[in-house]
C-alpha cells in the first residue's frame, strides 16, 4: 500500500524520522499533526469516534505505570508468566546492555537478537556459521540508541530501559515460518484479529487477512494487502481468543499477539497502538466498527490536554 505523498504527509514523515526536531512539540499538537499527515483528516480530541482518533486520545490521557512493563520485550515475559503461565513465553538465552556482552559461542546454531524498548530492532539467525556479526552489531547498536517514544508519542515507551534479549529461534515444521496471530481486545474481550503472514520471507510483502471471532474473513486492508492463498484456521484458535482475553483484562484496548508453533501457543508482543493509530482502513466504516468497541470514560472527554 503506498501513501499519496501530499505536504502534511512529507512533514510528518519528517517528524517521525528526525526526533531531534519533533521533540520541542508537545505531545498533542505532534499527534495532530501526525494524523493529518497519515490519514488526511482532522484529529478530533475531544470527542473521537473511529479507532484510530481513539487511539490517539489513549496516548493522551491512558498513561499507567504497568503498561511500561507490558510492552518491555523482557518484561512482557514476566507479565505473561504471571498471567497464563510460562508454557507460553519463548525461553529466553540472555539479556544484555550492551551487544559485545552476548558470548556467541554459548548460543545455539539458531536464534534471535531483539532489543526490548522498540519496534523494528530485530535480528534472526537460522545458522550461526555465516551469521554477520558486525552487520548485527550495527542494527542492534542503532536500535540502542532509539526511543521508540518519540516517533509516534506512545508514552509506554518513553522510560523502558534500553536492552538486549535473546531468544530461543522458533518456527513451525509445516509453514516454515511463525505466521503471527494478532487478536484486537477490548476490555478483556477479543473482536477481531488478523493473521499476519510471508514476514521472513524476502521475495513477497508481508500480508494482512483479518477475521471475526468465528473466523469468518473481514474484507480488510489495513497496512498491507490480503494473502493471495486461503489461511487456515490454528488449530488453537478457541484457547488463544481465552488467553488474549486474560491478558487484556480491564484494558481499554489491547492486541495480543501469539504464534503457533508445531501445535503449541507461544506468546509474541503486547501492543497499545495498532500501527500507532495512523493508518487507515479499507473499506473506512472498519475504522467506526473497531472504535465502537473502544468504551472511553465520558467524564474524562472534552478536557484540555498538553
Amino acid at each position: 500500500m503506498k501513501k499519496k505523498k501530499t505536504l502534511p504527509y512529507i512533514f510528518a514523515a519528517f517528524l517521525m524520522h528526525n526526533p531531534q526536531v519533533s521533540k520541542v512539540i508537545p505531545d498533542k499538537k505532534y499527534i495532530k499533526i501526525l494524523y493529518r499527515g497519515y490519514t488526511g483528516k482532522k484529529l478530533n480530541l475531544d470527542y473521537p469516534e473511529t479507532f484510530n482518533e481513539k487511539l490517539q486520545w489513549l496516548k493522551l490521557h491512558d498513561r499507567k505505570d504497568s503498561y511500561v512493563k507490558m510492552v518491555d520485550k523482557y518484561e512482557a515475559k514476566k507479565y505473561v508468566e504471571k498471567k497464563i503461565g510460562k508454557q507460553y513465553v519463548v525461553p529466553t538465552l540472555g539479556v544484555f546492555e550492551k551487544f559485545d556482552d552476548i558470548n556467541f559461542d554459548e548460543l545455539p546454531n539458531k536464534f534471535v537478537i531483539k532489543c526490548t524498548h522498540d519496534s523494528g530492532g530485530l535480528v534472526i539467525c537460522k545458522d550461526k556459521e555465516n551469521f554477520d556479526e558486525i552487520k548485527a552489531k550495527k542494527i542492534i547498536n542503532k536500535s540502542l540508541r532509539n526511543n521508540f517514544y518519540w516517533v509516534g508519542r506512545e508514552w509506554p515507551y518513553k522510560n523502558i530501559k534500553p536492552r538486549i534479549i535473546v531468544e530461543e529461534y522458533v518456527e513451525d515444521e509445516d509453514m516454515k515460518e511463525l505466521a503471527d496471530y494478532k487478536f484486537f481486545c477490548f476490555n478483556g474481550v477479543p473482536k477481531a484479529l488478523f493473521i499476519a503472514t510471508d514476514r521472513q520471507n524476502d521475495n513477497e510483502d508481508t500480508k494482512f487477512d483479518f477475521y471475526d471471532m468465528d473466523f469468518n474473513n473481514l474484507h480488510i486492508i489495513n497496512g498491507h494487502d490480503n494473502a493471495k492463498k486461503k489461511l487456515s484456521k490454528p488449530k488453537n484458535f478457541e484457547k488463544m481468543k481465552k488467553l488474549a482475553a486474560i491478558l487484556s483484562n480491564n484494558i481499554p484496548q489491547l492486541r495480543v499477539d501469539f504464534y503457533e508453533v508445531n501445535g503449541k501457543i507461544l506468546f509474541g508482543e503486547l501492543t497499545f497502538f495498532h500501527w500507532s493509530g495512523l493508518v487507515p482502513f479499507e473499506p473506512e466504516k472498519w475504522d467506526r466498527i473497531f472504535g465502537d468497541w473502544v468504551k472511553l470514560p465520558r467524564d474524562k472527554l472534552g478536557k484540555k490536554t498538553k
